[in-house]
């Protein structure tokens, strides 16, 4: 009867909240300013790399503040009878859990798209260069947006599109590098800037320090693929080990027991 009874609590709860009678979006926008301050520095950044400049970073943090006091209300309700000071604080850990869970998802996802980025960005300088031989820098761009991996097509449509616009200015670039901020691409973006404003018997002489610098930075990216599969390898054989290890005790253990059960 008291499971039936707090499965009915539930249940009355999230009706009352779907129909409005219980507004949990009204409650979080009229005491906004208090749960702003609840909300991490860098929150607005990590939601702009992962669902780009449009995305609402504020009605996202309105949901995590919604389903943190949701979670928090389900729990109350589910020790309603035997309610204390204890049980309290077990809601309010929980609701704390559920509000930091999507920053934390938010926060890794933007650690490993950094780290592929990182990965694939001196592959993709080597095949701008080698078009860069061939045609100036804007038309070099728009050529290798087809065959650019595709984390990097968004932001190179709208450095193509603000070069054409008529911005002859270095902003452009740097806009593409602060959109992917790893190893390098600041001084990799200033460095093709340049080259887009070099005299024709300059351009070869750029050309080559640009090179230089792809070369150096694909040689870390190899390090980096190497160091990561050696690491990935060696957590394999320690796994192995591990488990090899606990079998053997096991066994043993069972061989003792039962030569004292003989």
């Amino acid at each position: 009867m008291y499971l039936e009874i707090i499965a009915l609590a539930v249940i009355v709860f999230f009706i009352l909240n779907y129909t409005g009678r219980i507004n949990a979006n009204k409650f979080i926008t009229d005491n906004q300013e208090y749960f702003k301050k609840l909300k991490e520095d860098d929150w607005d950044f990590y939601v702009r790399a992962r669902y780009g400049q449009n995305a609402d970073a504020d009605l996202l943090f309105g949901k995590r503040i919604r389903n943190a006091l949701i979670a928090v209300v389900v729990v109350l309700i589910f020790f309603i009878t035997e309610l204390n000071y204890i049980y309290i604080l077990v809601a309010i850990f929980i609701g704390i859990a559920v509000f930091k869970l999507d920053y934390i998802n938010i926060r890794n996802y933007y650690k490993r798209h950094l780290h592929q980025i990182d990965i694939l960005l001196p592959y993709y300088l080597k095949g701008l260069e080698i078009l860069i031989q061939h045609y100036t820098v804007p038309v070099a761009l728009a050529k290798s947006i087809t065959d650019a991996p595709e984390i990097f097509k968004d932001g190179l449509n709208k450095l193509v599109a603000d070069i054409n616009a008529g911005d002859s200015t270095v902003e452009p670039y740097m806009q593409f590098a602060r959109d992917y901020p790893v190893r390098d691409s600041m001084r990799m973006m200033r460095l093709l800037y340049r080259l887009s404003l070099g005299r024709q018997e300059r351009k070869q002489e750029q050309l080559v320090t640009f090179s230089k610098t792809i070369s150096n930075l694909q040689l870390k990216a190899r390090e980096t693929k190497y160091k990561e599969r050696l690491e990935k390898m060696e957590k394999k054989t320690m796994s192995m080990l591990v488990v090899t290890a606990l079998g053997v005790m096991i066994l043993l253990v069972l061989s003792i027991l039962m030569m004292i059960n003989i």
